[in-house]
């Protein structure tokens, strides 16, 4: 059974969350506090946070920040639309996705799912034959083997989504994908979700691989289409 973390002050709103992860068959538990949902997040006890940025004690955007020192798991932010610039922030220092307040059961549900496969698939080490060890452009080298990822020999420090991201299109180099596409090939949901997100880790890979990340040699926009891996 897999564990999920609340981690949220509004008490009523933590209790509808667990009531449907539990009707799904998650264990949940709910601390209303930071700093203890911190603690509890770093127990490594749990497979998902679900994590409100407004809390007492210590915000989500510090905790993000701690737990990616030390841990890889799923972080779904909870925010209100109003926190746009701390979703960003969010997802730059490694939250995975955001669900925006007011939203469905179905829709908490499926982004949880959707998270959880996710980084399933990215623990199992699925072998692809077809990708060799190393992809190398230029400057820029992914060790497929090991998810790291160098630039003229210094690794770079790149989280989860970003390496789905980057390993996606360079491995379909000179593809055009759509923002909508992208997050379904990475996030794993259609129906639901906010395709922003792509842009963010677009523009945080830039910044890391990218000699000029405001004229991306790699990572490129096609104005009015999306995103293609240039060689």
């Amino acid at each position: 059974m897999k564990r999920i973390l609340i981690i949220e002050d509004d008490y009523a709103i933590a209790e509808i969350e667990k009531d449907f992860l539990v009707i799904n068959g998650y264990e949940v538990v709910i601390v209303e506090d930071g700093k203890k949902g911190l603690e509890n997040a770093l127990s490594g006890k749990y497979d998902l946070i679900l994590l409100d940025l407004m809390l007492p004690n210590m915000d989500g955007i510090e905790i993000i920040r701690r737990i990616r020192d030390q841990l890889n798991i799923p972080i779904l932010m909870v925010t209100a639309k109003t926190e746009d610039i701390d979703k960003i922030k969010g997802l730059g220092l490694g939250a995975d996705d955001y669900i925006t307040k007011p939203f469905s059961p179905t829709e908490l549900i499926a982004r949880v799912k959707a998270n959880l496969a996710q980084y399933e698939r990215m623990l199992s080490g699925e072998p692809q034959l077809s990708i060799p060890k190393d992809i190398a452009y230029g400057r820029l080298r992914i060790n497929t083997q090991s998810r790291r990822v160098y630039k003229d020999n210094e690794e770079i420090f790149i989280k989860n989504k970003e390496y789905e991201l980057l390993y996606f299109l360079a491995t379909n180099p000179e593809t055009v994908f759509t923002r909508e596409e992208l997050y379904t090939r990475i996030w794993g949901l259609d129906a639901y979700g906010d395709s922003r997100t792509v842009s963010v880790h677009i523009n945080r890979i830039r910044e890391k691989i990218e000699t000029d990340p405001s004229n991306p040699n790699h990572v490129q926009t096609v104005w009015g289409a999306g995103y293609r891996f240039q060689p």
